[in-house]
Protein backbone atom coordinates (compact mmCIF):
# COMPACT_ATOMS: atom_id res chain seq x y z
CA UNK A 1 0.00 0.00 0.00
CA UNK A 2 1.45 3.70 -1.06
CA UNK A 3 0.40 6.87 0.87
CA UNK A 4 -2.12 8.72 -0.73
CA UNK A 5 -3.49 11.99 0.03
CA UNK A 6 -6.62 10.84 1.74
CA UNK A 7 -4.26 9.42 4.18
CA UNK A 8 -2.41 12.81 5.44
CA UNK A 9 -6.48 13.66 5.43
CA UNK A 10 -7.04 11.12 7.95
CA UNK A 11 -4.01 12.36 10.16
CA UNK A 12 -5.00 15.81 9.76
CA UNK A 13 -8.90 15.13 11.06
CA UNK A 14 -7.54 12.99 13.91
CA UNK A 15 -4.95 15.89 15.33
CA UNK A 16 -7.85 18.58 14.99
CA UNK A 17 -10.67 16.52 16.37
CA UNK A 18 -7.70 15.37 18.83
CA UNK A 19 -9.51 11.58 19.54
CA UNK A 20 -10.05 9.06 17.53
CA UNK A 21 -13.93 8.81 18.23
CA UNK A 22 -14.40 12.33 17.31
CA UNK A 23 -12.56 12.32 13.76
CA UNK A 24 -14.49 8.90 12.92
CA UNK A 25 -17.51 10.58 12.95
CA UNK A 26 -16.53 13.51 10.90
CA UNK A 27 -15.30 11.12 8.16
CA UNK A 28 -18.11 9.05 8.40
CA UNK A 29 -16.05 6.44 9.34
CA UNK A 30 -16.29 3.39 12.65
CA UNK A 31 -13.90 4.07 15.21
CA UNK A 32 -12.25 0.60 14.60
CA UNK A 33 -12.27 0.95 11.18
CA UNK A 34 -10.21 4.33 11.71
CA UNK A 35 -7.99 2.38 14.16
CA UNK A 36 -7.17 0.08 11.63
CA UNK A 37 -6.22 3.07 8.60
CA UNK A 38 -4.31 4.94 11.21
CA UNK A 39 -2.09 1.60 12.07
CA UNK A 40 -1.35 1.09 8.30
CA UNK A 41 -0.28 4.65 7.79
CA UNK A 42 1.92 4.16 10.66
CA UNK A 43 2.93 1.23 9.07
CA UNK A 44 3.30 2.75 5.75
CA UNK A 45 5.72 5.67 7.66
CA UNK A 46 7.59 4.00 9.93
CA UNK A 47 6.77 5.26 13.44
CA UNK A 48 3.80 6.20 15.98
CA UNK A 49 1.97 9.10 14.91
CA UNK A 50 -0.30 9.71 18.11
CA UNK A 51 0.05 8.68 21.67
CA UNK A 52 -3.92 7.31 22.07
CA UNK A 53 -4.90 7.48 25.87
CA UNK A 54 -8.80 8.19 27.58
CA UNK A 55 -8.52 11.53 27.21
CA UNK A 56 -7.97 11.81 23.58
CA UNK A 57 -5.39 10.83 20.72
CA UNK A 58 -2.39 13.50 20.93
CA UNK A 59 0.37 13.65 18.27
CA UNK A 60 4.00 12.22 19.24
CA UNK A 61 7.23 14.15 18.18
CA UNK A 62 7.11 11.82 14.85
CA UNK A 63 3.58 12.73 14.50
CA UNK A 64 4.12 16.70 14.94
CA UNK A 65 6.38 16.16 12.01
CA UNK A 66 4.21 14.38 9.63
CA UNK A 67 1.45 16.88 10.32
CA UNK A 68 3.44 19.73 9.61
CA UNK A 69 4.45 18.37 5.84
CA UNK A 70 0.55 17.78 5.59
CA UNK A 71 -0.09 20.63 6.19
CA UNK A 72 1.96 22.12 4.12
CA UNK A 73 1.56 19.84 1.17
CA UNK A 74 -2.63 19.47 1.31
CA UNK A 75 -3.61 23.53 0.75
CA UNK A 76 -1.55 22.95 -2.43
CA UNK A 77 -3.59 19.90 -3.78
CA UNK A 78 -6.82 21.57 -2.78
CA UNK A 79 -5.78 24.32 -4.72
CA UNK A 80 -5.27 22.12 -7.44
CA UNK A 81 -8.26 19.96 -7.22
CA UNK A 82 -10.29 23.19 -7.18
CA UNK A 83 -8.84 25.02 -10.18
CA UNK A 84 -9.03 21.63 -12.54
CA UNK A 85 -12.72 21.02 -11.15
CA UNK A 86 -13.10 24.62 -12.64
CA UNK A 87 -11.80 23.79 -15.57
CA UNK A 88 -13.50 20.73 -15.79
CA UNK A 89 -16.70 21.87 -15.35
CA UNK A 90 -16.31 24.84 -17.58
CA UNK A 91 -15.59 22.17 -20.64
CA UNK A 92 -17.48 19.97 -19.61
CA UNK A 93 -20.86 19.54 -22.29
CA UNK A 94 -23.60 17.19 -23.44
CA UNK A 95 -20.64 16.25 -26.34
CA UNK A 96 -18.46 14.69 -23.29
CA UNK A 97 -19.53 12.34 -20.88
CA UNK A 98 -17.19 10.46 -18.49
CA UNK A 99 -18.73 7.74 -16.30
CA UNK A 100 -16.59 5.76 -13.22
CA UNK A 101 -17.80 2.43 -11.55
CA UNK A 102 -17.57 0.20 -9.09
CA UNK A 103 -17.76 -3.39 -9.34
CA UNK A 104 -21.53 -3.82 -9.98
CA UNK A 105 -24.42 -4.56 -12.84
CA UNK A 106 -25.20 -1.51 -13.21
CA UNK A 107 -22.79 0.55 -15.19
CA UNK A 108 -23.77 -0.98 -18.77
CA UNK A 109 -27.23 0.17 -17.80
CA UNK A 110 -26.09 4.16 -16.78
CA UNK A 111 -23.89 4.19 -19.99
CA UNK A 112 -27.40 3.14 -22.25
CA UNK A 113 -29.03 5.72 -20.37
CA UNK A 114 -27.00 8.45 -21.08
CA UNK A 115 -26.94 7.62 -24.63
CA UNK A 116 -30.66 7.35 -25.25
CA UNK A 117 -30.83 10.81 -23.43
CA UNK A 118 -27.71 11.82 -25.24
CA UNK A 119 -27.35 10.69 -28.59
CA UNK A 120 -24.75 12.47 -29.55
CA UNK A 121 -22.64 12.69 -26.52
CA UNK A 122 -19.56 10.32 -26.69
CA UNK A 123 -19.31 8.57 -23.48
CA UNK A 124 -16.61 6.75 -22.05
CA UNK A 125 -16.20 4.69 -18.91
CA UNK A 126 -13.48 3.59 -16.33
CA UNK A 127 -13.95 1.38 -13.09
CA UNK A 128 -12.30 1.17 -9.52
CA UNK A 129 -12.63 -1.03 -6.80
CA UNK A 130 -12.79 2.24 -4.28
CA UNK A 131 -15.93 4.31 -4.20
CA UNK A 132 -14.43 7.45 -2.46
CA UNK A 133 -11.90 7.98 -4.68
CA UNK A 134 -14.80 7.85 -7.66
CA UNK A 135 -16.73 10.24 -5.52
CA UNK A 136 -13.67 12.48 -5.47
CA UNK A 137 -13.16 12.47 -9.14
CA UNK A 138 -16.79 13.79 -9.32
CA UNK A 139 -16.38 16.58 -7.11
CA UNK A 140 -13.37 17.55 -8.89
CA UNK A 141 -14.97 17.33 -12.33
CA UNK A 142 -13.01 14.72 -13.69
CA UNK A 143 -16.62 12.57 -14.26
CA UNK A 144 -19.85 13.23 -14.77
CA UNK A 145 -21.84 10.52 -13.13
CA UNK A 146 -20.85 7.15 -11.35
CA UNK A 147 -22.65 4.36 -10.02
CA UNK A 148 -20.96 4.01 -6.09
CA UNK A 149 -21.69 1.37 -3.37
CA UNK A 150 -21.44 1.41 0.54
CA UNK A 151 -22.59 -0.79 3.46
CA UNK A 152 -24.37 0.03 6.80
CA UNK A 153 -22.55 2.05 8.73
CA UNK A 154 -19.80 2.80 6.21
CA UNK A 155 -22.01 5.31 4.49
CA UNK A 156 -20.31 7.71 1.43
CA UNK A 157 -19.50 10.88 2.46
CA UNK A 158 -21.23 13.88 1.21
CA UNK A 159 -19.12 16.08 -1.44
CA UNK A 160 -20.00 19.70 -2.45
CA UNK A 161 -21.35 19.66 -5.88
CA UNK A 162 -22.12 15.72 -5.94
CA UNK A 163 -25.62 14.28 -6.09
CA UNK A 164 -26.15 10.86 -4.09
CA UNK A 165 -29.11 9.00 -4.63
CA UNK A 166 -29.29 5.53 -3.35
CA UNK A 167 -30.74 3.07 -5.82
CA UNK A 168 -31.58 -0.08 -3.76
CA UNK A 169 -30.07 -2.00 -0.72
CA UNK A 170 -29.75 -5.54 -1.15
CA UNK A 171 -28.60 -8.33 0.37
CA UNK A 172 -24.88 -10.14 0.50
CA UNK A 173 -24.87 -13.88 -0.76
CA UNK A 174 -22.61 -16.53 -0.24
CA UNK A 175 -19.85 -17.44 -2.59
CA UNK A 176 -19.04 -21.21 -2.66
CA UNK A 177 -17.06 -24.12 -4.59
CA UNK A 178 -19.62 -25.85 -6.39
CA UNK A 179 -18.93 -28.82 -4.93
CA UNK A 180 -18.68 -27.85 -1.82
CA UNK A 181 -20.73 -29.30 1.08
CA UNK A 182 -22.99 -25.62 2.20
CA UNK A 183 -23.74 -25.57 -1.71
CA UNK A 184 -26.55 -27.75 -1.34
CA UNK A 185 -28.41 -26.04 1.09
CA UNK A 186 -30.56 -23.66 0.64
CA UNK A 187 -29.27 -20.84 3.01
CA UNK A 188 -25.93 -20.78 4.29
CA UNK A 189 -25.41 -19.48 7.64
CA UNK A 190 -22.37 -16.98 8.16
CA UNK A 191 -21.25 -19.52 11.37
CA UNK A 192 -20.82 -22.61 8.99
CA UNK A 193 -19.03 -20.27 6.21
CA UNK A 194 -16.50 -18.83 9.41
CA UNK A 195 -15.67 -22.09 9.71
CA UNK A 196 -13.50 -22.93 6.42
CA UNK A 197 -11.34 -19.88 5.21
CA UNK A 198 -12.38 -17.37 3.36
CA UNK A 199 -10.94 -15.34 0.03
CA UNK A 200 -11.19 -11.53 1.22
CA UNK A 201 -10.49 -8.12 -0.73
CA UNK A 202 -7.45 -6.59 0.08
CA UNK A 203 -7.76 -4.14 3.13
CA UNK A 204 -8.75 -0.37 2.58
CA UNK A 205 -10.41 0.91 -0.69
CA UNK A 206 -13.95 0.17 -0.29
CA UNK A 207 -14.25 -1.32 3.21
CA UNK A 208 -15.66 -3.84 2.22
CA UNK A 209 -13.04 -6.40 4.11
CA UNK A 210 -13.77 -3.86 7.23
CA UNK A 211 -17.25 -4.16 6.64
CA UNK A 212 -17.15 -7.92 6.35
CA UNK A 213 -14.96 -8.67 9.60
CA UNK A 214 -16.98 -6.69 11.88
CA UNK A 215 -20.00 -8.44 11.31
CA UNK A 216 -18.73 -12.08 11.60
CA UNK A 217 -16.85 -10.40 14.61
CA UNK A 218 -20.20 -9.65 16.11
CA UNK A 219 -21.67 -12.84 15.38
CA UNK A 220 -18.32 -14.33 17.32
CA UNK A 221 -16.70 -16.07 14.43
CA UNK A 222 -13.51 -14.58 13.25
CA UNK A 223 -12.68 -16.26 9.90
CA UNK A 224 -9.41 -17.41 8.32
CA UNK A 225 -8.38 -15.27 5.85
CA UNK A 226 -5.14 -16.94 3.76
CA UNK A 227 -6.34 -15.43 0.67
CA UNK A 228 -6.62 -11.83 -0.55
CA UNK A 229 -7.76 -10.92 -3.87
CA UNK A 230 -10.65 -9.41 -5.64
CA UNK A 231 -13.01 -9.74 -9.15
CA UNK A 232 -11.57 -12.32 -11.22
CA UNK A 233 -8.32 -13.98 -9.00
CA UNK A 234 -10.83 -14.42 -5.99
CA UNK A 235 -13.30 -16.11 -8.18
CA UNK A 236 -11.09 -18.41 -8.97
CA UNK A 237 -9.49 -19.31 -6.13
CA UNK A 238 -13.10 -20.09 -4.41
CA UNK A 239 -13.80 -22.34 -7.89
CA UNK A 240 -10.59 -23.74 -7.31
CA UNK A 241 -12.12 -25.53 -3.92
CA UNK A 242 -9.09 -23.22 -1.99
CA UNK A 243 -11.81 -20.60 -0.09
CA UNK A 244 -15.04 -19.51 -0.21
CA UNK A 245 -15.96 -15.72 0.21
CA UNK A 246 -19.07 -13.33 -0.19
CA UNK A 247 -20.59 -11.36 -3.52
CA UNK A 248 -23.09 -9.26 -4.17
CA UNK A 249 -26.39 -10.78 -4.78
CA UNK A 250 -26.47 -9.77 -8.74
CA UNK A 251 -23.25 -11.71 -8.73
CA UNK A 252 -23.11 -13.13 -12.62
CA UNK A 253 -23.79 -16.96 -12.22
CA UNK A 254 -20.69 -19.07 -12.95
CA UNK A 255 -19.63 -22.50 -13.51
CA UNK A 256 -17.67 -23.70 -10.86
CA UNK A 257 -19.13 -22.02 -8.01
CA UNK A 258 -22.22 -21.55 -6.34
CA UNK A 259 -24.25 -18.61 -4.87
CA UNK A 260 -26.04 -19.26 -1.80
CA UNK A 261 -28.21 -16.91 0.63
CA UNK A 262 -26.89 -16.02 4.09
CA UNK A 263 -29.40 -17.11 6.56
CA UNK A 264 -31.15 -13.90 8.29
CA UNK A 265 -29.52 -11.39 5.90
CA UNK A 266 -26.75 -10.50 8.22
CA UNK A 267 -24.85 -8.14 5.57
CA UNK A 268 -26.35 -5.21 2.84
CA UNK A 269 -24.70 -3.39 0.11
CA UNK A 270 -26.22 -0.24 -1.31
CA UNK A 271 -26.54 0.78 -5.17
CA UNK A 272 -25.80 4.49 -5.16
CA UNK A 273 -26.66 6.48 -8.52
CA UNK A 274 -24.25 9.60 -8.65
CA UNK A 275 -23.62 12.92 -10.89
CA UNK A 276 -22.65 16.38 -10.96
CA UNK A 277 -25.21 18.93 -10.18
CA UNK A 278 -23.59 21.35 -12.52
CA UNK A 279 -23.23 19.03 -15.20
CA UNK A 280 -24.89 17.67 -18.16
CA UNK A 281 -26.19 14.98 -16.59
CA UNK A 282 -28.01 17.02 -13.95
CA UNK A 283 -31.36 17.58 -15.59
CA UNK A 284 -31.67 14.44 -16.77
CA UNK A 285 -31.70 12.40 -13.26
CA UNK A 286 -35.54 11.04 -12.99
CA UNK A 287 -34.69 9.38 -16.42
CA UNK A 288 -31.72 7.84 -15.67
CA UNK A 289 -33.13 6.46 -12.54
CA UNK A 290 -35.91 4.74 -14.02
CA UNK A 291 -33.33 3.49 -16.54
CA UNK A 292 -30.61 1.79 -14.61
CA UNK A 293 -33.70 0.82 -12.47
CA UNK A 294 -35.12 -1.19 -15.27
CA UNK A 295 -32.18 -2.65 -15.95
CA UNK A 296 -31.36 -3.74 -12.48
CA UNK A 297 -34.24 -5.38 -12.56
CA UNK A 298 -33.78 -7.28 -15.76
CA UNK A 299 -30.25 -8.15 -13.98
CA UNK A 300 -32.12 -9.64 -10.70
CA UNK A 301 -34.74 -12.01 -12.83
CA UNK A 302 -31.56 -13.34 -15.07
CA UNK A 303 -29.67 -14.80 -11.90
CA UNK A 304 -31.92 -17.97 -10.17
CA UNK A 305 -30.72 -17.28 -6.89
CA UNK A 306 -30.99 -13.48 -5.96
CA UNK A 307 -34.65 -13.91 -7.77
CA UNK A 308 -35.92 -16.23 -5.64
CA UNK A 309 -34.56 -14.57 -2.70
CA UNK A 310 -37.01 -11.54 -3.99
CA UNK A 311 -39.58 -13.90 -4.57
CA UNK A 312 -39.62 -15.26 -0.79
CA UNK A 313 -38.81 -11.71 0.60
CA UNK A 314 -41.77 -9.48 -1.29
CA UNK A 315 -41.28 -6.31 1.24
CA UNK A 316 -37.53 -6.10 0.68
CA UNK A 317 -37.36 -6.86 -3.04
CA UNK A 318 -39.12 -3.79 -3.91
CA UNK A 319 -36.93 -0.95 -5.39
CA UNK A 320 -37.68 2.25 -4.22
CA UNK A 321 -36.84 5.80 -6.12
CA UNK A 322 -36.98 9.23 -5.34
CA UNK A 323 -39.53 11.30 -6.98
CA UNK A 324 -37.25 13.59 -8.48
CA UNK A 325 -33.21 12.70 -8.67
CA UNK A 326 -32.29 15.37 -5.18
CA UNK A 327 -31.32 12.96 -2.38
CA UNK A 328 -34.48 11.26 -0.38
CA UNK A 329 -34.88 9.44 2.48
CA UNK A 330 -32.73 7.05 1.93
CA UNK A 331 -34.36 3.67 0.53
CA UNK A 332 -37.71 4.84 1.79
CA UNK A 333 -37.40 2.28 4.83
CA UNK A 334 -38.95 -0.61 2.70
CA UNK A 335 -35.93 -2.15 4.27
CA UNK A 336 -35.58 -3.24 7.96
CA UNK A 337 -34.52 -0.26 9.76
CA UNK A 338 -31.68 -1.55 10.70
CA UNK A 339 -30.72 -2.56 7.17
CA UNK A 340 -31.31 0.97 5.52
CA UNK A 341 -28.52 3.31 5.30
CA UNK A 342 -29.51 6.91 5.65
CA UNK A 343 -27.97 9.73 3.25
Amino acid sequence: MELEVRHLRVVCAIAEAGSLTRAAAALSMTQPGLSTQLRRIESMLGGVLFDRRRSGATPTAFGELVLARAHAVLPGIDALLADTARAARHLASPDRVRVGSVGAPLIGHLVLAIGSLLPEAEVTSRCHYSPVTLLDDLAAGRLEAAVLGDHPEQVLPQRDGVTLVPLVTEPVFALLPATHPLAGQEAVSLAELADHDWAMPRPDGDRTREYWSSVCALAGRRPSAPHEAEGRQLIELVRAGLAVSLCQATFAQTPGVAVRPLAGNPLWYRHVLAWHRDGPLAPHGDDILRTVAAGYLDTCAAGPVYADWRRRHPDMAQLPLPASGAPGPAARRVFPPQKVLGN
